[in-house]
């Protein structure tokens, strides 16, 4: 067999192995968070904190079920930055329709760092009546028992609790891509190295307790990095604690999207990831199916097959995982998701090698721009960036 045959069928079999056993653990733990909960820590006080910025698919209805939580101690603390943001009329709105919930709304733009959504988060922080305190993105929609399920993940030796969030109701193709990007792929590869002992932060849910925080430098600590995750990633390994993961269906509506929305927002998180983990994000060029599916294109004589039918093997091998992934998880699947799953996967080393060069990002109407030294600087601008 010629060395180029045997080199790529050796990646071939490699690559493909890896993907189906991230499958096989997300598949595990999707199944295995299943079981009923012991609770939640029913006597524990929590806080919730929902930061906000703008109105976009779902939102009002995502905002409404932080008023629908079951857990009997806890409150809801909405962050803005300014009074004139869209977001801000409906929580009062809603703030108004249920009397009966300990709610809030807080307005102020403290700027203790170059991520303005942790300048966004400190405010309910600090006036978060309760120790234990949940971060929850406004787009996020909450089941009633979201608290007790982030508050059973908690073990002695968690710094934090995070979980991914799972895209629903897209409208569109391009949601269908979004969802691409978050279910089977980002929340698959969140699954596995949790349950490897690698276990990282992801902001849309964040549960921490304050004197854990405190103890490493408070949430001012946070920003360390430029994401508020990567952060809290690093302080949790650096105290010897670890990041467990809730869930695993905290789901967020989509709605519509565009091409430019779906690649923005992409390119916004790998190059966080490329700043803050450079080692790990320059493996993710091998995680997606273009090099194995132009790999098979070589290795096919070693199966007989003629190259066309040996790639179209393996795609049917890959993507029909990830349809039993999603099946089992309970998340989107539509007979557009294996194109979905291609162009995500042929925009995989796109947006990675974009992110080698980009210097800066927008999100939610600031420019966030840094140095090659690594600092970091915020300007308010009038684009508003999707979240």
């Amino acid at each position: 067999m010629p060395t180029t045959v045997s080199a790529a069928l050796a990646f071939v079999l490699v690559a493909t192995t890896v993907h189906l056993f991230s499958i096989g653990l997300a598949m595990w733990r999707c199944h295995r968070s299943k079981s009923p909960t012991s609770g939640g820590r029913p006597a524990v006080g929590v806080a919730l904190v929902r930061t906000i910025r703008d109105l976009g698919a779902h939102e009002e209805e995502t905002l409404r079920s932080s008023f629908n939580l079951t857990h009997p101690h806890h409150e809801v603390i909405f962050c803005a930055a300014s009074d004139s943001d869209p977001a801000v009329a409906t929580v009062r709105k809603l703030i108004a329709e249920y009397p009966h919930v300990q709610a809030r709304l807080l307005i102020g733009d403290d700027r203790i760092s170059a991520n303005p959504k942790l300048n966004n988060m400190l405010k309910g922080w600090q006036d978060a009546k309760y120790d234990w305190i949940v971060f929850a993105d406004s787009n996020l929609m909450l089941p009633p028992d979201y608290l007790e399920q982030v508050l059973t993940a908690w073990t002695s030796d968690t710094g934090a609790v995070c979980a991914p969030p799972i895209g629903s109701a897209p409208a569109g193709f391009w949601a269908e891509v979004e969802c691409a990007f978050l279910n089977t792929y980002q929340a698959r590869w969140q699954y596995a190295a949790d349950s490897l002992g690698l276990g990282f932060a992801q902001g849309k849910t964040m549960l921490f307790r304050r004197d854990v925080l405190e103890s490493q430098g408070g949430i001012a600590a946070l920003g360390s990095e430029l994401a508020e995750d990567a952060a809290t990633t690093k302080i949790v390994r650096n105290a010897g604690l670890r990041i467990r993961l809730a869930g695993p269906s905290f789901f967020q509506p989509l709605g519509q999207r565009s091409a430019g929305n779906v690649f923005a927002r992409q390119l916004r998180w790998a190059q966080l990831r490329r700043l803050t983990f450079p080692g790990w994000f320059a493996l993710e060029l091998l995680t997606g199916s273009a090099a194995p599916l132009l790999a098979m294109i070589v290795a096919a004589p070693a199966f007989g097959l003629p190259p066309a039918i040996a790639v179209a093997a393996l795609a049917a091998l890959w993507f029909g995982g990830e349809a039993l992934l999603a099946r089992t998880g309970g998340w989107h699947l539509s007979w557009r998701a294996p194109v979905s799953w291609l162009l995500r996967d042929l925009l995989i080393p796109v947006i990675w090698l974009r992110a080698w060069t980009a210097h800066g990002y927008q999100w939610g109407g600031h420019k966030v721009a840094w140095q090659p030294g690594g600092s970091a600087s915020m300007t308010t601008e009038s684009a508003v960036g999707i979240r």
